[in-house]
């Protein structure tokens, strides 16, 4: 039997924005009450980046500061599933957008019959 391969979900963003916080340097202050000292590049890569690998000590900080569960922050799915629900999703599916999903589209402009 062959295992799954898992991937994950990253919604630092998100949690963030439900608690009022738009810029990503809006961690800082928080992150150094709890004695997590971050460059402001290092948490513009926390949050706008996938982490592959993360200080269980920042990870911490982060569900105390935002109060939510590590399901609520990282969401594990399968590796072919992901596939095929972003292609379902570019189709116009029902799969859940991503914050990449949400960019707006070029639009075409057709030349008009006469």
């Amino acid at each position: 039997m062959m295992a799954a391969k898992l991937d994950y979900r990253w919604h630092l963003r998100h949690l963030m924005a439900d608690h009022g916080m738009f810029s990503t340097t809006d961690l800082l202050p928080p992150l150094a009450q709890r004695g997590i000292n971050l460059s402001s590049s290092q948490v513009y890569r926390l949050v706008v980046e996938r982490p592959e690998r993360l200080s269980l000590k920042i990870l911490m900080a982060l569900l105390d500061i935002l109060d939510c569960t590590m399901d609520d922050l990282i969401e594990p799915i399968a590796a072919a599933g992901a596939a095929q629900r972003s292609k379902r999703a570019a189709a116009g599916g029902t799969a859940a957008e991503s914050i990449g999903d949400l960019r707006p589209k070029r639009a075409r402009i057709a030349p008009v019959d006469q």
